[in-house]
């Protein structure tokens, strides 16, 4: 036995001068470090999880949170900024000319005698100016088949014809090129009365106040 070899250490472990004992680390440590490693990477993934949940049923908070929809995130921030840009336009209808500034030509284009006064009478009860009355010109006696024929210059579309045209439902419209402001209501044969005045009022409430556009923001 070698000097060199411990007491109590033989055999394959006797040191002879060029070889000695290799001592082998206790697997024991290795396999407790994985487990240690792997508990600390299973709380880290369960915190991460409860951090996104609570963030889902809160719907996070702060100026520059981020929205999921269906599109993608959306940063509010940036969409804040972006609306600012270029606002919602609930902008009010045009105004329309009231019943008192349109002047209404009456004509009858039918064979029944009488149709054209008392039309002009009951749109006059209603507030409308009343100019001519009488009976239609050639071009269109007996021929209109609607109830009605709204005529004017191109400006009265989208004014005096919105107006009036409450007054007579199944109206047709046609432009001419008459300068004035006044329209020409040319009563057809498919005419029978004129609407129901609170229902023409009612749709003249209807033009006057339309429903505001709904907004497409995401950001609350």
């Amino acid at each position: 036995m070698s000097m060199l070899t411990p007491p109590g250490m033989g055999g394959k472990y006797r040191i002879t001068g060029d070889r000695y004992p290799r001592m082998s680390r206790p697997r024991g440590r290795r396999r407790l470090a994985f487990t240690a490693f792997g508990s600390v990477v299973a709380l880290g993934l369960v915190g991460w999880g409860t951090l996104q949940l609570i963030d889902v049923f809160s719907g996070g908070s702060g100026s520059g949170d981020t929205v999921r929809t269906a599109h993608g995130t959306e940063d509010c921030k940036r969409g804040d900024k972006r609306h600012d840009e270029h606002p919602k336009t609930d902008r009010p209808a045009k105004t329309l000319p009231k019943p008192a500034q349109i002047t209404v030509n009456v004509y009858n284009a039918t064979p029944r005698s009488g149709l054209a006064k008392d039309t002009a009478d009951e749109l006059k009860k209603r507030g409308f100016r009343i100019g001519e009355v009488g009976n239609a010109p050639a071009a269109y006696d007996k021929k209109v088949k609607a109830p009605g024929i709204l005529l004017g210059a191109p400006a009265a579309t989208q004014g005096a014809f919105n107006v009036l045209g409450t007054q007579l439902a199944g109206a047709q419209t046609k432009n001419d090129a008459r300068k004035g402001k006044d329209v020409d209501l040319i009563i057809g044969n498919g005419f029978k009365d004129l609407v129901k005045q609170k229902d023409a009022d009612k749709a003249l409430a209807a033009l006057a106040k339309p429903s505001p556009a709904p907004s497409g923001s995401a950001c609350r």
